[in-house]
């Protein structure tokens, strides 16, 4: 079946006329002459950025007060920007002030390490590879 080639029939020139004329009217039923254009609202627009050398592009601007707002407001945290939180997620961290004053001196709470001079000869000891199971 391999071997097997199939003779390819050579349409004349009525068939072959047939064949375009459907193609012709199937393109004329397909395309639409548009005439008005606009933006398609459902696509993002993106801006084009300005030359840098160009002087009409370089000419100062005044400033947008109500934008200059809108951009530092977006630039704040959650918590300066609402009273309480928004979303599941924002609870684990709102309060995030320690529930005890973290004084350096109370003793109750700060177990610095306490370095004698036992301790600070077993410590070097220890950095430099000693074992602690022969000793």
């Amino acid at each position: 079946m391999a071997g097997h080639q199939r003779d390819k029939v050579i349409p004349d020139e009525v068939h072959q006329n047939q064949i375009f004329r459907e193609l012709y009217l199937k393109e004329l039923r397909t395309q639409k002459l548009y005439t008005q254009y606009h933006v398609n609202p459902l696509r993002k627009v993106h801006t084009i950025t300005r030359k840098p050398m160009s002087w009409h592009d370089n000419l100062e601007e005044p400033a947008d007060a109500r934008f200059l707002n809108l951009i530092h407001h977006a630039h704040q945290g959650p918590r300066k920007k609402y009273p309480e939180t928004q979303t599941e997620t924002q609870e684990i961290g709102w309060d995030s002030e320690p529930l005890v004053n973290p004084e350096r001196n109370d003793h109750r709470l700060n177990h610095f390490r306490v370095y004698n001079d036992i301790t600070l000869y077993k410590a070097k000891m220890w950095s430099l590879g000693e074992d602690s199971r022969r000793t």
